[in-house]
């Protein structure tokens, strides 16, 4: 598909492994609110659902970065549990980024942007190359952030959201347009939640 022809609406939405995919995102973002370890196999699974659904959208960027969330799922889970990164094998607590941090995070995110929508505008299969690109970007980085359970993740995703719902609802996946207005709720409770969890651990680190 050119980039110079006309987007049509995707003429399955609403089908039923969107209706299920958006299903167990609800589930997702909930347990994600909760912090609860669970919340990574139904990221795994939300992931092999939206990659069927972001394919045949012709989202293709953001397919791709399902197949990453996918991975660094299985990732996330280690680290979380303990398994890696952690001597004592215990359960990682909600954290903050390091201000070192941030100026890497920005650059990533500008450099993935212009990397992916060039890929996508030089192979012509995406229909929208920069709303694909950006929100793959920051899906990108929110999603390692996440695996490392700093709660500066929501923030990443409270801008990816509306990215999402506009993509969603101009593919004509209206479920999953509704599923991301959901999640940008979620990123506001989730940034009062996870920052609150992150200043009592150190507290009682402090103490």
């Amino acid at each position: 598909m050119g980039t110079d022809q006309s987007y049509q609406l995707n003429e399955t939405s609403m089908n039923p492994i969107e209706i299920i995919g958006a299903a167990i995102g609800l589930a997702y973002i909930i347990s994600e609110y909760r912090a609860d370890r669970w919340f990574w196999p139904l990221s795994i699974l939300m992931s092999l659902f939206y990659i069927v659904i972001d394919f045949t959208s012709g989202i293709y960027a953001n397919g791709a970065i399902c197949c990453y969330n996918l991975a660094m799922s299985i990732y996330g889970l280690l680290v979380w549990r303990g398994l890696v990164q952690s001597k004592e094998h215990t359960e990682r607590p909600v954290g903050s980024c390091p201000l070192r941090y941030w100026p890497f995070i920005v650059a990533a995110v500008a450099l993935l942007t212009v990397v992916l929508w060039w890929l996508l505008r030089t192979l012509g299969e995406s229909q929208f190359p920069w709303l694909d690109g950006l929100s793959s970007a920051l899906s990108i980085v929110a999603m390692w952030m996440l695996s490392q359970k700093y709660w500066q993740q929501w923030i990443l995703w409270l801008l990816v959201e509306p990215l999402m719902i506009l993509l969603f609802y101009i593919t004509g996946n209206y479920a999953s347009a509704l599923l991301y207005v959901v999640f940008e709720v979620f990123c506001v409770l989730g940034i009062v939640r996870w920052r609150r969890m992150a200043k009592e651990k150190s507290e009682c680190v402090n103490s």
